[in-house]
């Protein structure tokens, strides 16, 4: 039987994902192992493109990031879930609910910027291969990682800081399996007309303006590929970009449907699902698909197992 007991006082209260059910504890199995096989996958990903020489390029430099995004992203959600259904307990306190709002929108932010860095190198890969060295050096490639973090995290510290600045005078029941800045603003007593269009803005910067340079970055590598003669280099164009294009649809749609939908459009269920989605199952995918449908990934792979496992 499910202990009732917690935590009211100055701490939140999660509701949770799951039941106790039968197929809700089924769930929450599915749930772990997606976790270790995102983690394991992610961590994989990264240390293959450490060791393998061919996969030092900015390219897989950046591919890097986003898994080390991905890895950080699952295990700021997923760990403090499981403790608490675990334990039969729902609290988190404020620091770690703030904690968990500057986290994700960290990395939620720092992976748009990411990946339209990542559509323009292969923008300039695919149209502008003689200059790739130049358009592409190692300096600019870490300057666009830093960038994405850094105005990730200035978005998180900034969301987080005024989200938990509201005074929560009724029920502290946060209806969502973590800290979600629309879920508390929905406990709030005070009026927040102003911090919903400032956090609407937000999106538009972190989510619309990165769609519009990753659009334009593909509208003219479609060009480019069109124009190609070599069969063979148009399939390894579009091996590179429809994985690429897989990832950032998977993140951009759940990403939009959370943060850029009108509040009265809003159904708590319906968020924790597409939450559930972006914040779990999409960092799983993205190893998976960059390593099924790119060549130099499986080529990477198979020499480091012929190389460890070998008999």
């Amino acid at each position: 039987m499910e202990n009732t007991n917690v935590t009211t006082g100055i701490n939140f209260i999660l509701l949770g994902l799951f039941n106790y059910t039968e197929t809700h504890l089924f769930l929450f199995s599915m749930v772990l192992m997606t976790f270790l096989t995102s983690l394991m996958g992610n961590a994989f990903m990264i240390m293959l493109i450490y060791v393998d020489p061919r996969l030092h390029t900015p390219m897989y430099f950046l591919l890097s990031q986003l898994s080390l995004m991905d890895m950080m992203l699952v295990l700021t959600i997923v760990p403090k879930m499981a403790a608490n259904y675990l334990r039969h307990t729902r609290s988190i306190s404020p620091t770690g609910c703030g904690a968990q709002i500057v986290l994700l929108l960290t990395l939620g932010g720092g992976e748009c910027f990411l990946l339209a860095a990542m559509a323009y190198d292969r923008y300039v890969a695919i149209c502008h291969p003689l200059r790739y060295p130049i358009l592409m050096n190692q300096k600019l490639c870490l300057h666009m990682t830093a960038g994405s973090w850094l105005l990730g995290g200035v978005d998180g510290l900034m969301q987080a800081g005024a989200t938990l600045s509201f005074p929560y005078c009724h029920s502290r029941e946060i209806n969502h399996f973590f800290c979600e800045a629309p879920s508390l603003v929905r406990l709030t007593c005070a009026n927040t007309m102003i911090f919903e269009f400032f956090m609407y803005v937000c999106c538009i910067l972190m989510l619309l303006i990165p769609l519009s340079l990753i659009l334009a970055s593909y509208s003219l590598i479609l060009a480019a590929v069109f124009r190609m003669q070599s069969n063979e280099a148009r399939k390894k164009a579009f091996a590179t970009c429809s994985s690429h294009l897989a990832v950032v649809g998977l993140f951009y749609g759940t990403s939009m449907f959370i943060y850029m939908r009108p509040k009265s459009y809003h159904s708590v269920g319906h968020d924790k699902v597409v939450s559930a989605f972006y914040t779990i199952l999409t960092p799983v995918f993205n190893p998976l698909i960059y390593s099924v449908r790119n060549i130099e990934v499986k080529g990477a792979c198979r020499k480091w197992l012929e190389k460890h496992f070998k008999s």
